[in-house]
């Protein structure tokens, strides 16, 4: 097939969930299908500039067509049309409005896709609330796959999204609970759709070493938070209900590992680590005694699959459908809806090594049975099979 996949960032060394699962999928469905990246030239999601150049170029076998942001993001604009539309009231045209603020602004991409999207047989889009993804799908709905990467967060609410998400082709989804929040915002069951997930590789049991991670003296006992350490993922509640058990519980340590945003609290027991090396990522996932994950807003956890990988069971905040859903099929951890119950489940994985242990291996047996890339490739070939045979009928009649 001849596709088209339409992400907001795209590189090698760009951070992110859909800019990781969009590069995943165009690197391995390349040798079977002709594959074009659609994207911008910038690297920073928060200011949009400007930092790769302008045209096309080949990465990793896939075809990247890269066009220049307009304009960075106006911070302080964006940030007071957020509060007008999420208050609710705000007319149609400013909830327009806010997906070209939100950026980013690529009129060349879109002029693109008008005239040349229909040599594609499917395009892919990643994101729902990106401009390219609000603004670009419409001019190409009849092949579209919208790949939304939806959360429960206030952008999900907007009441121009049902009229959008009724315009794809198809859906890819990454969790039964997106697919489900997705469907309820669209008022109706959304077919041709597949949830896929995203493919992990094997890792050899008890091959990673503490070298790396003994070197920046790490205790033995500790709870892992790998990702970006901000209030939006929850952390603020972690260092707080983690300083509250610590206070009696002396046996274990915090590591925070990842991009700090905010203030740490100075305390013994809580380690930032900051941005880790591959080397001491790896490392930290294959020794902790459990992964804890206190986002509010998630479409799938990457770091939670990672971490059953490893066979590390997890904690995770279960105020989070996503979360607690993933936590519950794989019987790979517990899930806390206040902070009395965070203690005590870190007190039972801590003080019950055999069943904190059992978790880890069902977690492992759950990425077996359904994130192996040959299971999750053959879902998503399937999916755009499926919606490549719709495209062709229509335009038949």
């Amino acid at each position: 097939m001849k596709l088209a996949f339409v992400v907001q960032r795209y590189g090698a060394d760009i951070a992110g969930g859909s800019e990781g699962h969009c590069r995943d999928l165009a690197e391995r469905l390349s040798g079977r299908h002709d594959i074009t990246v659609l994207t911008t030239c910038a690297k920073d999601y928060v200011t949009w500039e400007n930092a790769f150049p302008a045209g096309v170029s080949t990465e990793h076998g896939v075809t990247v067509h890269r066009f220049p942001v307009a304009r960075p993001r106006r911070i302080k604009v964006f940030a007071d049309l957020s509060d007008e539309v999420f208050d609710g009231g705000a007319p149609p045209d400013r909830q327009h409005e806010w997906f070209k603020e939100n950026g980013p602004e690529v009129p060349e991409l879109l002029e693109y896709l008008r005239t040349q999207g229909s040599t594609f047989e499917l395009v892919v889009f990643w994101t729902f609330r990106y401009y390219q993804s609000y603004f670009g799908l419409p001019l190409v709905a009849d092949r579209a796959v919208l790949v939304p990467t939806a959360e429960e967060d206030d952008a999900i609410n907007l009441d121009v999204l049902p009229e959008f998400f009724n315009k794809p082709a198809g859906y890819l989804f990454l969790t039964p609970e997106e697919e489900q929040l997705v469907s309820d915002r669209a008022l109706r069951p959304l077919h041709p759709s597949a949830v896929a997930g995203l493919g992990l590789e094997p890792v050899a049991s008890g091959t990673i070493s503490r070298a790396a991670i003994d070197a920046l003296d790490i205790p033995s006992a500790y709870l892992l938070y790998l990702g970006r350490v901000d209030r939006n993922k929850g952390c603020d509640a972690l260092l707080e209900n983690f300083q509250e058990y610590a206070a009696t519980h002396p046996d274990i340590t915090l590591v925070l590992a990842g991009p700090t945003k905010m203030q740490i609290p100075e305390h013994p027991r809580i380690r930032a680590l900051g941005y880790v090396s591959n080397e001491v990522r790896e490392s930290l996932l294959a020794h902790a005694r459990a992964l804890v994950v206190p986002s509010w807003y998630e479409s799938l956890s990457i770091v939670l699959l990672e971490a059953w990988n490893h066979g590390i069971p997890a904690l995770v905040n279960g105020r989070c459908k996503v979360l607690q859903g993933q936590v519950r099929r794989a019987n790979g951890g517990l899930y806390y809806m206040f902070p009395a119950e965070f203690d005590e489940a870190l007190e039972y994985l801590l003080g019950h090594p055999e069943q904190r242990d059992a978790m880890g291996r069902q977690g492992l047996a759950y990425i077996e049975r359904e994130y192996r890339w040959p299971t999750v490739l053959s879902r998503v070939e399937t999916l755009l099979d499926d919606v490549r045979h719709q495209v062709n009928r229509k335009s038949k009649k």
